[in-house]
Parts: C-alpha cells; structure tokens; sequence
C-alpha cells in the first residue's frame, strides 16, 4: 500500500467502541489508534458506536455509516466490532450470522477490505455460553470469506483482570486495564500485516 494514500476506517459496534468505561477516555480504538499512527501517519479513525444493538440493527447501518467517512481516492477500510446484543433482542445465532454475512458480502462487494472482532465474554456464566455460541458462528463466517476474525472471547473468558472490570462494572464494561487487553489482541492477531504496514514500535 502506498504511503501516498490517505488510510481511512470506519469502527462500528457498540459502547466498547466508544471506549464507555474508561477513564482515560481512549478505549481500545484510541489505543490501537495511537500505536498504529507511527506507522500510517495519515490515518483516520472513525469510531462509529450505537449502544444496545443486534446484529439486524449493526447490518442496517454499517454499510451507509461507514461511506459518508470514505474518500473517493483512498483506501477505505471497515472494522466490525460485533457484541453480544442479539441476545437482548432474541434473534437467533442463524439469523445474526446471516446479518453479519450480509455486511461482510456487502463490504466485499464494494472492495472494502474488513476486519472483525468477536464479542467479549462477559461476568454471567449462562450468557457467555451462548455468547460463546454467537462466536463460533461469527468466527466462522469472516473465515469462509478470508477475513481477519480476532476472537476475544476465549482468551478473556477467564482472564482475571477482564472479569473483574466487568463485574464490578454497573454497565458491565472494562476500564483501563479491560480495554488494553483487547487492544493488545487486536494489535497481536493480524491489524499491521492486514494494513499492509509494519508496526515501527515493535513491543515497546
């Protein structure tokens, strides 16, 4: 990718995006944000939340949000950062994955190169079992069409920091610590090589 291109993405998802929770304000996309800037410069993030939302809700804005961001002469890009919310609203595991299939196809279409994030676990057992379910199937449905899927849901499911922010949480959201994890797992499951830049931090 040439450095002569301005790089835009267009975030969506829920309050995770927003970075609600965090007392610094920063999220996991200000932080992925600030380590990815050495190495692009030109970036332009624009994180695009919606709080209490399924899959149906996520599958009728993505697409028309994310363009009004999108320049005629860039490389447009699209995050989908999926959550948890098909479970408040009673829509099934099939009809979630066909909603998530259809923005992927649709970003496809418009040669808009994507990059997913699976839901987070959350503190209650019984809804991280089906939340586990919404995963697997989401993970598979990036995968069939060759795209970046991070999955954050198994390596925070019993990770102890991530637990207790969200449990102690009145919204159930990570603080600090909870969003460095996640973005730590974007930044080591694939955004630099899917940017097509090298990260110029290193591990520092």
């Amino acid at each position: 990718m040439s450095s002569d291109v301005p790089t835009t993405i267009a975030v969506v998802g829920g309050p995770l995006v927003a970075g609600h929770g965090d007392g610094r304000g920063l999220g996991w996309v200000g932080r992925v944000t600030a380590r990815t800037l050495p190495s692009l410069p030109g970036l332009k993030v624009y994180p695009l939340a919606v709080p209490a939302e399924d899959s149906a809700g996520l599958h009728a804005r993505t697409i028309a949000e994310a363009s009004l961001r999108f320049t005629p002469e860039g490389d447009n890009r699209l995050v989908l950062a999926l959550s948890s919310g098909d479970l408040d609203t009673g829509r099934s595991v099939a009809r979630a994955r066909l909603d998530v299939a259809n923005i992927l196809d649709e970003a496809l279409a418009r040669k808009v190169s994507t990059f997913v994030l699976g839901p987070p676990p959350e503190h209650d057992g019984d809804r991280n079992r089906r939340i586990a379910e919404l995963n697997a199937s989401f993970s598979d449905v990036a995968k069939r069409r060759g795209i970046t899927y991070v999955d954050t849901f198994t390596p925070l499911l019993g990770h102890p920091v991530w637990q207790r922010e969200v449990a102690s949480s009145h919204d159930h959201l990570p603080a600090q610590e909870g969003y460095g994890l996640l973005a730590w797992l974007v930044l080591h499951r694939g955004w630099f090589s899917w940017l097509g830049v090298q990260d110029v931090l290193g591990d520092s």
